[in-house]
């Protein structure tokens, strides 16, 4: 056991509360959301940032010293990459996403360059007993909330955001939809429930307007799967019922077809009889016409409402509205009256 400094956290560990001195062993168990700390070994001049416990972003350069925590990654639009069999000290991993993801690269997506290479430096240990010298290997389960099986809405109505891809607008929709709720006078609640972590989408809703929110990574879990989704977004959502809201808003990250999870919670009986309304966020007018087709013959759900980069005109409008039957409006350019559109099935308007 040794004692080093560390220049970043990434907010992947935020359940661990490490303090920038940390102690570190050799042996280093390869288990998902197990943190270890890793010497940075090259510079990027694009995907370069670090996100803090704190919601702030922080450049990252050759020979910082980070802590991050074990995982994968497959993402779309971004890089992907696994966990490997085995990690000991002096291995290179590469940082998979913003939050501090570590593991080996399979796929670079080139608007993003090569990824960080970073050699390994040890496992990070917490100390949970008090007065006690006796570490164990810090985990982002350690501080977590607790997850449940079982799904208590107390009567909330559920707002579920939901995208053809990543990249095709969720986030500004969810941002608009909190906006436009709080400035009502509702009291507003928002999650996230699929995806890598990252903690700025729900920072973002928190800038909007919401009282309180959760994503995944609050319960220990680095990135989703299909065969976690629906126990994490049930207990995403009991847990932001539990404060009485007016209404929730709950992002589901990732596409409808992706490989994150969003598939499984959509199959979820109990979890889609939970969203009183759900707003599809498309990229096109094609991904529009897809995905309205996908929730209502695949699950049973009807698009309340199409917004993204298919409605960011008056023509992109038409067309999904002729194509699909569903309404249009685009969060950016009307979020008041994406949010006043959406209120109608709550029974809050």
């Amino acid at each position: 056991m040794k004692t080093i400094l560390l220049d970043k956290i990434g907010s992947v560990a935020n359940n661990c509360r490490l303090s920038r001195e940390v102690r570190i062993q050799d042996e280093i168990p390869a288990i998902e959301g197990g943190v270890v700390a890793v010497r940075v070994q090259n510079s990027k001049g694009t995907y370069n940032q670090l996100e803090l416990p704190s919601g702030r972003f922080s450049k990252v350069k050759a020979g910082d010293i980070c802590a991050g925590a074990l995982g994968h990654r497959k993402a779309l639009f971004g890089y992907s990459g696994h966990l490997p069999a085995t990690v000991k000290v002096g291995d290179t991993l590469n940082l998979l996403n913003l939050g501090g993801v570590l593991g080996l690269c399979d796929s670079v997506n080139p608007d993003l360059g090569e990824p960080f290479e970073c050699e390994v430096l040890g496992q990070v240990l917490a100390f949970p007993f008090l007065g006690e010298r006796i570490g164990v290997p810090a985990h982002i389960s350690q501080n977590a909330l607790e997850l449940s099986n079982k799904l208590d809405l107390k009567g909330v109505p559920v707002v579920a955001v939901v995208g053809s891809s990543m990249n095709a607008g969720k986030t500004a929709a969810a941002c608009a939809l909190v906006q436009g709720f709080a400035h009502r006078g509702l009291r507003v609640a928002a999650g996230k429930s699929t995806g890598v972590s990252l903690r700025r989408d729900i920072l973002a809703m928190e800038d909007a307007g919401a009282k309180k929110t959760l994503i995944f990574t609050d319960f220990g879990i680095v990135t989703s799967t299909a065969e976690s989704a629906p126990n994490s977004a049930r207990s995403i959502l009991s847990a932001l019922a539990a404060d009485r809201p007016d209404v929730i808003v709950l992002e589901l990250g990732d596409g409808l077809l992706g490989l994150y999870g969003v598939d499984a919670i959509l199959a979820d009986t109990g979890l889609r009889q939970a969203f009183t309304s759900v707003v599809l966020a498309a990229s096109d007018p094609v991904a529009a016409w897809g995905g309205v087709r996908l929730l209502q013959e695949r699950y049973g759900l009807r698009a309340n409402l199409v917004t993204g980069p298919a409605t960011d005109n008056a023509a992109g409008i038409r067309l999904v509205e002729a194509q699909t039957g569903v309404a249009g409006c685009n969060a950016r350019s009307e979020p008041t009256r994406l949010a006043e559109m959406t209120l109608a099935p709550l029974g809050l308007a």
